[in-house]
């Protein structure tokens, strides 16, 4: 009977998960090399070839698909097993990987200054990205997600609610003049988030009730944070979140504009993987983090529309 080395096996997962020995060697903080290695002797000590390899992908033959499909299985119940056993008694320890929108990194500095301080056994690996992560499949333990999940295989625990409003800096307003109803932001300039070709509609809900308006603007960026800086230094009116523009408002850098107008168009949740076993650092930093940032995102009654 052949004896199957697991770190070999967790080898194996690992690039199939990740769709590439460059990336399972980075989750796995060991040498491309050896991670080849170690699936070139599995395949040698089962006697068939699991991938099939090409200068663009990795494709699972028969045999490797049926072997994955077990040893995922196989593998997952022994690190929770592990994981169980590890937590019993000791100093939470290891590291938990995390990933948040770009524009959320400001808020999750200091909770997680505070957080280490307090379990400085644990390491944080923070990913900040645009791009919406595969979080079993890249390794990550939690994520905090501004948008709706469609992930079934997702858990989410809501911090609160993202509520937009108009916001631009008082030289512009003294140069172009202060709009007093929705319909006029179509003669003013934006600052356009994720807009095509130069447009935008922008949709607001106010004393009329829910109102469209199509705008225009020179600029245009998919990062809030410099939709913020662009206002700031008189671009235009910005559409932006409260919660990202109220230091801004705070500095007397940007003002509200047609403040009896906002919108709620999204909410913040904190998620994590379903079905398995939830280590205690994992745990102790989603508690924390919840606890904490629920005081930002909500607690603001201006959040609300």
């Amino acid at each position: 009977m052949t004896t199957i080395d697991p770190v070999k096996v967790a080898a194996f997962v690992r690039v199939v998960e990740a769709e590439s020995f460059t990336a399972a060697a980075q989750q796995l903080g060991l040498p491309k090399s050896s991670v080849s290695r170690s699936v070139a002797r599995l395949e040698e000590d089962l006697g068939v070839r699991l991938l099939q390899r090409t200068t663009r992908r990795l494709h699972l033959t028969d045999a490797g698909s049926a072997f994955y499909q077990k040893a995922r299985g196989a593998l997952s119940a022994l690190e929770e097993a592990a994981l169980t056993a590890a937590d019993h008694g000791h100093e939470p320890r290891g590291t938990v990987r995390i990933t948040a929108p770009v524009d959320l990194g400001e808020f999750l500095a200091e909770p997680l200054t505070r957080f280490v301080r307090e379990y400085p056994q644990i390491q944080i690996d923070l990913v900040l990205t645009a791009r919406i992560v595969d979080m079993v499949r890249e390794g990550f333990d939690l994520a905090l997600r501004a948008s709706r999940l469609k992930d079934s295989s997702l858990i989410a625990k809501k911090l609160g609610s993202f509520a937009d409003g108009l916001y631009a800096a008082p030289a512009y307003l003294k140069r172009r003049g202060t709009p007093t109803a929705l319909a006029e932001l179509a003669e003013h300039e934006c600052v356009l988030f994720r807009a095509r070709g130069g447009r935008s509609t922008w949709t607001l809900r106010g004393p009329k009730g829910e109102e469209h308006v199509e705008v225009v603007g020179s600029i245009n960026a998919d990062d809030l944070s410099f939709v913020v800086h662009a206002a700031e230094a008189g671009a235009g009116v910005a559409y932006l979140p409260h919660v990202l523009a109220a230091r801004s408002v705070a500095a007397k850098r940007l003002v509200r504009v047609l403040p009896e107008h906002c919108w709620t168009h999204a909410d913040l949740s904190l998620v994590l993987p379903t079905g398995r076993h939830v280590p205690t650092r994992v745990a102790l930093l989603r508690d924390f983090l919840a606890e904490s940032l629920k005081s930002t995102f909500g607690g603001h009654r201006n959040m609300k529309s």
